[in-house]
């Protein structure tokens, strides 16, 4: 897949996780999906490492920042205006965790919570857009919001960030693809063919505009990580090797063979094979 260079608005671009002990944390997911790391904060910031994978930027480790430490995977969605993205948020019912402030550089960030709780973040581009390879084994594929009110979850995401949801069963219930209208156009600008292999694979209609699932949480509400992985049996179990723990073991879905992971210091994520369905 061609190195990522820019996410239209409203399009989930970056994920990072923010950790008191960062070389810790690097140690536990450079060796569960190979990343190298670079340090890339200016002088008196709080340290980030940039997690790279064949030389591109995939995700990122840091120390917590101000108001917006939380022991888990944050998302990041890409946006024009930050600004006028917080005022949005606000409007909404939801709540400015931090900023928005200028990352150098790098662009400009904001960090939320929803109504229900949910923390998210938003990133306008400056020098740096996001991930630069996304959906290749040892990268990020998909972030995933769990709630249990859905139709406030629609209208508030909707509102903000202008997104559309399209109800899908693939095989394991009732789901909803997150959509951002045209997003199909600019995947097919960056490696053509994209639509074509979705419609040859049996992809349901919408998918190539699709960002994410919005699925009903077991518990509280939050945005979820998936990494995609080439093997997601042999991904648990060193998982368990480098210290951590396999909260669902490797299990089949529709689609893709899935495990759900706890890091050392508790962070989940999920990781997933593709598998389509055979003919």
């Amino acid at each position: 897949m061609n190195p990522r260079e820019s996410y239209p608005h409203g399009v989930p671009c970056f994920v990072d996780l923010e950790r008191e002990d960062v070389d810790a944390a690097a140690a536990f997911y450079g060796g569960l999906f190979g990343w190298s790391f670079d340090a890339v904060s200016p002088p008196g910031a709080p340290r980030f490492l940039a997690a790279s994978l064949n030389g591109l930027r995939v995700a990122g480790i840091g120390e917590p920042t101000d108001g917006a430490a939380s022991n888990a995977w944050n998302t990041y969605v890409s946006v024009d205006d930050a600004d006028a993205t917080a005022a949005k948020v606000t409007a909404a019912g939801g709540t400015v965790l931090a900023g928005p402030l200028d990352v150098g550089p790098a662009g400009r960030m904001a960090a939320f919570a929803d109504p229900q709780g949910a923390q998210f973040r938003v990133w306008q581009a400056g020098a740096s857009h996001g991930a630069q390879l996304v959906n290749v084994p040892g990268s990020w594929n998909w972030s995933d919001y769990e709630a249990s009110d859905l139709e406030a979850a629609k209208a508030f995401y909707g509102s903000v960030f202008g997104w559309e949801y399209q109800e899908v069963d693939l095989g394991g219930g009732p789901s909803w693809m997150i959509r951002v209208p045209g997003y199909g156009l600019h995947l097919e600008a960056l490696n053509p063919g994209t639509l074509e292999r979705h419609s040859a694979s049996g992809a349901p209609e919408g998918f190539s505009d699709a960002i994410g699932w919005l699925l009903t949480a077991k518990d509280e509400a939050r945005w979820a990580v998936t990494f995609t992985v080439a093997d997601a049996d042999a991904t648990a179990a060193k998982a368990r090797e480098l210290g951590g723990t396999v909260v669902t073991e490797p299990f089949d879905a529709p689609w893709v063979r899935l495990a759900v992971l706890r890091d050392p210091e508790g962070a989940t994520l999920t990781v997933g094979k593709f598998q389509p369905p055979e003919d």
